[in-house]
């Protein structure tokens, strides 16, 4: 499932051929994703101008020109294509690109193609989704902090409320593993399990010590390894595992930067470590560790 940084990764892309520009057609190509299109989705959306697109948590957040959001999960195979609208003029009595999208790189709806929005300049941005986990919603507004998938959510974690007290103060006596406890969207949101294995492994922490037993400079230490590595995996577009592509097709390269996700059995990178990753499992998601340094 694509994690935040590969949300924020998307979430870029599509913002210069989105932002300032209005909404001329959405083709909903089946009455379903995860959950059901909202009642009058497509209608709700044709004429709006997007004002900002923008990421909280995992989810994707596109204001309208109403202060109504468009926001999407991407689930497991989501993703954004753009075709870009072709300059060319159309020629007497040929409808514009502005009206079809046929002046564009795209042409027809292939299986997955669910929805489809085409702007104002003829760009054409297409949602495909061949497990169809992911989802589209509408927010009224004024309702972004009473969604129910938005309103339980803890500070992002390149914020400054994201820090070594918050943790403290939300950990005190938790006697769940840190690894759950980095996942838990309540305490940190958008934090997925490649990048905590990641974060815990550069911080010297085991996935398996309780939160709230991590105290002093090992929790000090922990938030600006979370920082840095969502940082760095931004900067490399994601990490592609799976289905994960960038929105112009591209793919992430995080993932060429991996020190222990999904490298078990391999030797430890840390400098002066001579320890081997070992993978365990926790609340049903794999764990990836050094049992050498990380205590």
């Amino acid at each position: 499932m694509p994690e935040l940084p590969e949300v924020e990764t998307v979430c870029r892309g599509l913002a210069p051929f989105m932002e300032g520009r209005r909404i001329n057609h959405v083709a909903q190509n089946r009455p379903d994703l995860r959950f059901p299109f909202p009642e009058n989705f497509t209608l709700h959306l044709q004429g709006r101008r997007i004002e900002a697109i923008r990421r909280r948590a995992k989810y994707m957040l596109a204001r309208l020109d109403d202060d109504s959001h468009l926001m999407v999960h991407l689930g497991m195979s989501g993703r954004f294509t753009i075709h870009p609208a072709q300059t060319a003029s159309a020629g007497p009595g040929i409808a514009s690109s502005a009206q079809t999208g046929h002046n564009s790189g795209w042409q027809k709806a292939e299986k997955h193609d669910h929805v489809v929005f085409t702007m104002e300049d003829g760009t054409v941005v297409v949602y495909n989704d061949p497990r169809r986990f992911g989802f589209m919603d509408l927010i009224a507004p004024g309702g972004l902090g009473s969604h129910p998938s938005l309103a339980p959510l803890g500070p992002e974690p390149l914020s400054e409320d994201f820090s070594p007290g918050h943790l403290k103060k939300i950990w005190a006596g938790r006697k769940s593993n840190v690894k759950t406890a980095l996942l838990d969207q309540k305490v940190v949101a958008g934090l997925g399990n490649i990048y905590v294995c990641e974060a815990l492994w550069r911080a010297g922490i085991s996935p398996k010590r309780l939160a709230g037993d991590i105290s002093g400079k090992k929790l000090g230490e922990l938030v600006p390894h979370i920082k840095e590595i969502l940082t760095q995996a931004i900067a490399a577009g994601g990490s592609s595992l799976k289905d994960y592509r960038q929105a112009d097709g591209e793919l992430g390269y995080f993932q060429h930067s991996f020190d222990v996700y999904d490298r078990e059995g391999s030797p430890c990178s840390r400098e002066g470590c001579d320890g081997v990753i070992h993978r365990i499992v926790q609340s049903n998601r794999s764990s990836f560790y050094c049992p050498r340094h990380q205590r």
